[in-house]
């Protein structure tokens, strides 16, 4: 076959191929026409969206027209920017470290005319932190605080509202730990006031004016915010001027807020145990001064309580150089069951001491005792006048009774003389020794005791919930 035969043969091959591809676009089309009139749905021209030429945000804000590290309206008056805050949540208040957590969403307001741009329905347009990165944003800083970050679950919650004059919004959610210089003279009973504290880092009041927007309606909190320790009483706003000696005047701007504490916790963990304790320890004074094991017992019992309650409030504190409400109630405590301690070791010091003297009054009765008309070592004789009647002597039952020889016979005086055995008394002297006995165990001390250390500890507990409630 020749050359050109053979050429012209492709060349038929190829039209035809290229035929055949057109028919079936054709039918393709018109089955979806057809398919689109069987449903109702009008007739539109598609359109291929990946050959359309789309403008972007940088462009159509002009991003890279613009030197967005200097601040809006740079060398003339101060830029102003209006802040409101809305409190999530306040987390934790640690009286240890003082400071506390606190939630909030922060927002900024201010105009930047250089990111305005044309729009026919005046809308705004909302992004998110990545072009917060590109454009200037107020550098607002958190004075005093010691942790802080923004949420970046699921993306950073950070928004960006650019309005077509040139007005931005920006917000962000920030949790915040802030140091709170904390007074705890009135400890558990006290109320505390803690600030949180806005301001520029760089710019000075002459560049850029902080502001609350709305004045005390700027700062809105969540009505279900509460604590397991404090009542919140109540939040608000303030601002004034900073001044730093290096640097200038800065615009600051604060929330106040005030925390009153839950009383009823420490009066069933702290007040309630050590009132009991000190009542215990007045258990003692009802108790038989000469039960020794049982008395010295109750009173090591209760200052060991009383220290383990003192240092468990403690550890839960810090170490402050001053006195605490708290600790004015511990110890005055403290110190009444530590005088009980003491009241048992008086009491039982001057018991041993008239106990000795006893005995040696009756060794010294003893070896001065009445003359014996039977010569037994262990016998006193009484001796009566005549003067006395038969039934007094007969009243002494258990005495011995033996008549004397009358040491002057012409005056013919009567005598009677009555032994008193030590080792064998009557059962009426017995009863008399024992009564005797159960009265003087009972201290006067103990007695004392018993009225003045309920009395004195109602006197100061009357001063104490006076003063500080």
């Amino acid at each position: 076959m020749p050359y050109y035969t053979r050429f012209l043969f492709v060349l038929f091959c190829l039209i035809l191929v290229g035929e055949c591809r057109k028919h079936k676009s054709r039918k393709r089309r018109w089955s979806g026409t057809v398919e689109s009139q069987k449903h109702g749905t009008p007739l539109k021209k598609l359109v291929d969206g990946t050959k359309t030429r789309k403008v972007k945000t940088d462009h159509l804000l002009r991003v890279d027209d613009h030197d967005f590290t200097m601040r809006p309206a740079f060398a003339g008056p101060a830029v102003p920017v209006g802040v409101d805050v809305q409190v999530e949540s306040l987390d934790s208040i640690s009286e240890v470290d003082m400071d506390f957590t606190m939630t909030l969403y922060l927002r900024h307001y201010w105009k930047d005319e250089r990111l305005s741009f044309p729009s026919s329905t005046n809308k705004s347009m909302t992004f998110d932190g990545r072009l917060v990165k590109k454009i200037w944003v107020p550098d607002v800083f958190f004075v005093h605080s010691k942790r802080s970050f923004i949420h970046d679950t699921t993306t950073e919650n950070i928004m960006l509202r650019v309005f077509p004059d040139g007005h931005v919004l920006y917000s962000l959610r920030v949790t915040v730990t802030a140091a709170c210089n904390m007074d705890f003279s009135r400890f558990p009973l006290d109320s505390q006031t803690c600030t949180l504290e806005l301001e520029s880092y760089a710019y000075t009041d002459e560049d850029l004016m902080l502001y609350w927007k709305s004045g005390d309606e700027s700062l809105s909190t969540d009505d279900r915010i509460s604590l397991s320790q404090f009542l919140i009483q109540k939040f608000h706003t303030s601002s004034r001027l900073a001044f730093y000696s290096s640097t200038g005047w800065y615009n600051r701007l604060y929330i106040n807020f005030t925390l009153r504490r839950h009383i009823f916790f420490f009066l069933l963990q702290t007040y309630f145990p050590a009132t009991l304790m000190v009542m215990l320890s007045w258990v003692s004074f009802w108790i038989d001064r000469r039960a020794v094991p049982a008395r010295v017992s109750l009173g090591i019992t209760t200052v060991l309580t009383m220290s383990t309650i003192i240092t468990g409030v403690n550890a839960s504190m810090p170490r402050v150089s001053y006195i605490k409400a708290v600790d004015i109630y511990l110890w005055v405590s403290f110190v009444f069951v530590f005088l009980s301690v003491l009241e048992y070791a008086a009491v039982n010091y001057l018991t041993t001491v008239r106990d000795g003297k006893d005995r040696k009054l009756r060794e010294k009765a003893r070896e001065q005792a009445l003359p014996c008309t039977c010569g037994m070592s262990h016998t006193r004789t009484m001796m009566l006048d005549g003067t006395y009647s038969e039934a007094d002597t007969n009243s002494l039952a258990g005495y011995t009774r033996a008549p004397m020889v009358p040491e002057d016979p012409p005056e013919k005086q009567e005598r009677m003389v009555v032994h008193l055995s030590l080792d064998s008394e009557s059962t009426g002297t017995k009863k008399k020794r024992r009564g005797f006995r159960i009265i003087q165990n009972t201290h006067a001390i103990d007695t004392y005791s018993r009225m003045i250390f309920p009395g004195a500890y109602i006197i100061f507990n009357l001063i104490y919930w006076s003063v500080y409630c």
